[in-house]
């Protein structure tokens, strides 16, 4: 017969029993949520792994064709540099045209034939044949200085920026005869540079409100988005070959690299380079470099693309002459076919050339003894053209083989 101290073991071990049971349960379950977690974890792992093998396959394929695009200029630069020879600008005398009035900026089509220049509130037009000018028509659009001039060159068209705070994109009638295609409106100050990209289908301008506009072609010409980056001035504005690109120095002292999305095909400003003095004007040379003149100094400072973090970084400085007082008009200029980098410092004029190993050596400087000058290259380098205070005339230079 079972005693009293039978029956509450017997319960104990049953109530023991029982814990045991459900401890192995939970330990189950315990495994169970375990096993699930880590094949959860497992899971997002290999998702993890997939991302990063894409970013990483797609950062290959970004960097080969960056390096693709670095091959194909260095091929296009070391093919045209072969064929350069030792050369100077010699001054044609014979034909330089007096003229007292103030120019602004000068800016020659794309297969030389027409010149045009800013002159006070006007635009004067000239024909421009082997070295000749020939004055045929003075367009009377602006209401202030005209300041900047930019030709096409996929379309017989140009383009004006002015004080009078407008931007005016000309074209030629059929009689030949240039005429007010469009007017742009957007800007709440002095239009002070144009940049037009490769495609010709984008234009930005930069002034004295600090902002950046960018204007898309549509049918017509349409202002696409407005960047406020500077809290001073915009002096200059250049695209890179890529077109994807834009950089501006401004009165703040400080250099936007501002990029296109692929996306939303927005741009953004992806840096902010700040410098110790001003920029006045600056020019992408490739994807890869850009050089900036600052104000005042007689130097020139070159900016090249780090390797690793796709930041544009202060290479070197490149000793000139001029300097000391400067205005932000005549923008410099790479002309590719012949490795020739123009740029104004003060009261210089100096032509570089890009040497086989990408350094820049200073060829040619011209001392005008006056910082108020006003020029631009034909496309081709075969011509120098500029407007000084001092002398007062449009001056023309012929490119020499020495």
């Amino acid at each position: 017969m079972q005693t009293q101290e039978d029956k509450v073991k017997q319960d104990q071990l049953i109530e023991v029993q029982e814990c045991i049971q459900i401890q192995q349960l939970a330990a189950e379950d315990s495994v169970m949520n375990i096993d699930s977690k880590l094949e959860k974890k497992q899971h997002q792992n290999q998702i993890q792994e997939q991302e990063t093998q894409q970013k990483q396959e797609q950062q290959i394929q970004e960097n080969d064709s960056h390096n693709q695009q670095l091959t194909n200029q260095q091929t296009t630069f070391m093919s045209t540099h072969s064929n350069i020879k030792p050369f100077t600008y010699q001054l044609m005398k014979q034909y330089s045209i007096k003229q007292d009035q103030y120019c602004n900026a000068i800016a020659v089509n794309y297969d030389c034939t027409i010149l045009v220049a800013g002159c006070g509130q006007y635009i004067k037009v000239f024909e421009f044949n082997q070295a000749m000018l020939k004055q045929d028509q003075i367009l009377c659009e602006h209401n202030s200085n005209v300041i900047t001039l930019n030709f096409m060159k996929r379309q017989d068209q140009f383009i004006s920026g002015s004080s009078d705070h407008s931007i005016i994109i000309w074209a030629r009638n059929q009689n030949n005869s240039w005429f007010c295609y469009q007017k742009l409106l957007g800007h709440k100050s002095y239009i002070q540079c144009l940049a037009l990209n490769n495609n010709e289908d984008i234009i930005a301008s930069g002034g004295n409100d600090n902002a950046i506009i960018f204007w898309q072609k549509q049918n017509q010409w349409l202002c696409s988005q407005t960047i406020i980056g500077h809290k001073q001035c915009v002096f200059g504005l250049s695209f890179n070959e890529q077109k994807n690109r834009l950089i501006s120095c401004g009165q703040d002292c400080l250099i936007l690299v501002i990029e296109q999305s692929e996306q939303n095909k927005q741009w953004i400003i992806i840096q902010t380079i700040e410098s110790e003095t001003c920029g006045v004007r600056l020019k992408f040379i490739d994807d890869d470099t850009f050089t900036l003149n600052p104000w005042g100094e007689e130097e020139m400072y070159i900016f090249q693309m780090n390797s690793v973090n796709k930041e544009y970084m202060y290479k070197k400085v490149i000793k000139g002459k001029g300097g000391y007082s400067d205005s932000p008009q005549f923008p410099q200029q790479y002309i590719k076919s012949k490795c020739i980098l123009l740029n104004k410092n003060g009261s210089n004029v100096s032509i570089l050339r890009r040497q086989q190993n990408g350094e820049f050596t200073i060829e040619q400087s011209i001392e005008f003894q006056t910082h108020y000058i006003f020029g631009c290259m034909t496309d081709d380098g075969q011509y120098l053209i500029t407007w000084d205070f001092k002398s007062k005339e449009y001056q023309i230079r012929k490119y020499q083989e020495q």
